[in-house]
């Protein structure tokens, strides 16, 4: 048996107490938000409010989300996260847009391949791994020390 919905009250209680744990998109939010309320109105109203007085952001969400995932993946795999999260695709793309790929791509292959590897095999292993964590083919090339074709 399903419980009873929560009141309005109840439902903003809910809302803030997974704001207090973390940043959410509106989507996220809305689809946490959603078993829980009365009606599809009830959460749209509610989500309205919290944008209104700035307690809910897809921007800082965003911000906080690439900036978290930053340390192990690539832009193309962030973006992609971001979307997954309801998060519109002009602040994905501009989130993403500003992070250091190349920076980023060299320290991570150093974590993981501590020694220089020159095989042609050794190379493809890590431009796979790099492709992997969302890193670009020409990032990918330029960590390795080589040239991006075309």
């Amino acid at each position: 048996m399903k419980d009873a919905p929560d009141t309005p009250a109840g439902l903003k209680q809910r809302a803030l107490r997974y704001l207090v744990r973390r940043e959410h998109s509106r989507a996220e939010l809305a689809r946490k938000l959603a078993p829980h309320a009365e009606s599809q109105e009830a959460v749209e109203a509610l989500l309205d409010g919290l944008l209104s007085r700035k307690h809910l952001s897809d921007e800082r969400f965003a911000e906080e989300r690439a900036r978290s995932l930053s340390r192990k993946y690539g832009a193309e795999k962030i973006r992609r996260d971001l979307r997954g999260k309801g998060v519109s695709d002009d602040i994905a793309d501009r989130v993403s847009s500003g992070l250091n790929d190349l920076g980023r791509a060299r320290i991570i292959l150093q974590k993981k391949f501590p020694s220089q590897g020159g095989k042609p095999e050794e190379l493809a292993r890590r431009a796979r791994f790099l492709r992997g964590r969302g890193f670009s083919w020409e990032v990918i090339c330029r960590a390795l020390g080589a040239e991006p074709e075309g």
